[in-house]
């Protein structure tokens, strides 16, 4: 069995009725969790409708039970480390306990072009990121204050009151793939780590590899729980996987009077989705968790897709999910 949980995209027409009405209706479903995306615009030249995350995290908080939630991912291109820290904090306090922190890099130029922020070259995309995981793992995980002194943030006797609900700090989930940059800092900072889009094979490679760079951090693979986000178009007839596909058509007008395969071909190349029955969903799952993997964040475009979520709940769900509280492996003290 394999945890399955809903990755909300909040930058694809997100509204606060639509995410009022996901908040209620994923849990009841019987998904494990639930995540969304932090953005303020997509890649592409469009102006959809979106929410601050943090905001809407702190509704959620509020408003469920039993389900845990967090970023996937919060940038640290734009994301202040220390606020970012104080603001997981509070969602953990008011969800007595149930608040993931997903980081990342930042990638998106065009919402940096956008608002003034500088996303940098790679290079120093990822030497921000180092930094900031050090501020945040500090802040999260340590009891007495704490000093640090890096080339982008610095802290001098610093702590965050009050502390997380969970002993030792809340869990930092890690997003990406790369094996050269991303993954050494999964195995030295993350207790979860996700990766994006990867096949299960590919899965399982990456995987051995962290459980390497694990060791070499003195830590165990089994201090990081394993987990993937993926894209798929879930539907048994055409006429439900024009459901799936409605918003894409709505956000891209030119896209309106395209046949579906042509419209599902465009999908694929952006998002690297799969188009399956529910049958073969739960062949991919399966593959999935035979390939190491604890738990699928399903990415949810189709914000106002309800009867897609009750597919998924009724078709896929009940042969491979565990919706039963995800138990976490605790913070990694850096």
């Amino acid at each position: 069995m394999i945890a399955v949980s809903i990755s909300v995209e909040g930058i694809a027409g997100l509204t606060w009725a639509s995410w009022k009405r996901l908040v209620s209706v994923i849990p009841q479903l019987g998904f494990a969790g639930i995540f969304c995306s932090d953005h303020f615009v997509p890649p592409a030249p469009a102006y959809p409708d979106s929410l601050e995350l943090m905001m809407a995290l702190g509704y959620l908080a509020d408003h469920t039970s039993g389900v845990h939630f967090g970023s996937l991912v919060s940038p640290l291109s734009f994301r202040d480390p220390v606020m970012l820290a104080r603001q997981a904090i509070a969602l953990d306090t008011l969800s007595d306990g149930r608040m993931i922190l997903g980081l990342g890099a930042g990638w998106n130029e065009r919402e940096h072009t956008m608002f003034g922020y500088p996303l940098g070259d790679i290079v120093t995309r990822f030497a921000r990121f180092s930094d900031g995981l050090a501020v945040i793992t500090r802040l999260l995980e340590h009891k007495e204050p704490v000093s640090y002194s890096g080339r982008f943030y610095q802290l001098q006797e610093a702590m965050l009151r009050p502390r997380p609900a969970r002993a030792g700090g809340l869990p930092v989930l890690i997003g990406g793939n790369g094996p050269r940059r991303t993954l050494p800092l999964v195995a030295r900072y993350a207790a979860i780590w996700n990766a994006v889009g990867l096949p299960p094979d590919a899965f399982r490679e990456h995987s051995r590899l962290l459980d390497d760079l694990l060791r070499r951090e003195g830590r165990q693979p089994e201090a990081v729980r394993r987990t993937v986000t993926i894209t798929a178009l879930c539907s048994r007839t055409p006429q439900e996987l024009e459901q799936r596909v409605a918003w894409f058509r709505r956000e891209s007008p030119e896209m309106a009077a395209m046949p579906l395969e042509a419209v599902l071909n465009i999908f694929r190349g952006m998002f690297q989705a799969i188009v399956v029955t529910p049958e073969e969903l739960i062949a991919t799952m399966d593959d999935y968790a035979a390939a190491g993997a604890d738990e699928i964040m399903l990415q949810w475009f189709g914000v106002d897709d309800i009867e897609g979520l009750d597919l998924l709940a009724e078709h896929v769900l009940p042969q491979t999910s565990d919706s039963r509280r995800v138990a976490l492996p605790p913070p990694h003290h850096a």
